[in-house]
């Protein structure tokens, strides 16, 4: 089997390098990769590079994530994350191969506070959110063989994260600030890498598991639960830090202005993909403890 992989050096894409490599030869660009192109602002050279690799699998981890830059190039974050999307459909179907996608919760209006399911109508509230939907339905549209994962607060050990931030700022500050109305499961890139994997070998022996899924760690929390957990566990393995256990805040997200949109329910129900392949969500803590032992090592 060939792979090919785009935005190999993002979060997911560097972990995706890990779990796709004992599956077949794997070709991994990168947006300024020199041997073939990964750039998704050139569409003509991405049509380009799946017919010279001719892959059995495409593996897409490339997208415009910069939620509230977004809001002040549209045009540019829809060529990334909606137009190449469509253009990896469209040489998938002609390779008669397979498309694996990355899309977000943020296609939805984040209202109610039921998990959501993959039927459940969308209504994106920003920009990036509009253009992760229409990638989806290009994809959907082009009639390839596609496994679209939506997942959600996704962080990796590797480069910048949520967790980083508040260690960082729990070193610096007497008191925090953080938001408790938005409601979600943070999601490791190491884990989304691995149920990829896992999924590619079951749709390329049962093609009929074609479709859309919703891919999180199992449990809910609030960021001010997030970072709560995060700073606690840092005490307890003798971190050194500045704010008091009682000087977390907790505060509504009208307390931090952005250009974009959030939303507030961000809660997704996995028990389709559960199903389909045979698997079993690890609760969001138990990734996010694997991910703090090994930053605080360092």
């Amino acid at each position: 089997m060939k792979i090919l992989l785009l935005g190999k050096n993002g979060q997911v894409g560097w972990e995706l390098q890990r779990s796709l490599a004992p599956l077949g030869e794997l070709v991994a660009l990168d947006h300024d990769s020199k041997d073939h192109c990964g750039d998704f602002t050139d569409l003509g050279g991405l049509a380009r590079t799946v017919r010279a690799v001719a892959p059995d699998v495409i593996v897409n981890a490339a997208a415009h994530t910069a939620v509230d830059k977004a809001e002040s190039e549209p045009e540019l974050v829809r060529t990334i994350n909606a137009l190449a999307a469509g253009v990896l459909a469209q040489e998938a179907e002609l390779l008669n191969g397979w498309l694996i996608h990355y899309s977000t919760d943020y296609v939805f209006d984040g209202s109610g506070d039921k998990p959501w399911v993959e039927s459940d109508a969308t209504a994106p509230l920003n920009v990036y959110g509009a253009t992760k939907l229409e990638g989806e339905q290009l994809i959907q549209h082009s009639g390839c063989h596609h496994l679209i994962f939506r997942t959600s607060w996704v962080y990796g050990a590797r480069g910048g994260n949520f967790a980083k931030t508040m260690l960082k700022l729990a070193r610096e500050r007497d008191s925090l600030s953080v938001i408790n109305d938005q409601i979600g499961a943070p999601t490791g890139a190491d884990l989304l890498a691995d149920i990829t994997a896992h999924a590619i070998r079951t749709a390329l022996q049962r093609p009929e598991v074609s479709g859309l899924y919703h891919l999180v760690a199992g449990g809910q929390t609030s960021w001010h639960g997030y970072a709560s957990f995060v700073i606690d566990y840092a005490r307890r393995n003798g971190v050194s830090l500045k704010v008091a256990p009682d000087a977390i805040k907790p505060v509504p997200t009208s307390a931090f202005p952005t250009p974009a949109k959030r939303p507030h329910n961000s809660r997704m129900d996995t028990a389709k993909l559960q199903h389909t392949f045979g698997l079993k969500m690890p609760s969001w803590e138990i990734g996010v403890e694997r991910m703090l032992s090994e930053v605080l090592e360092k």
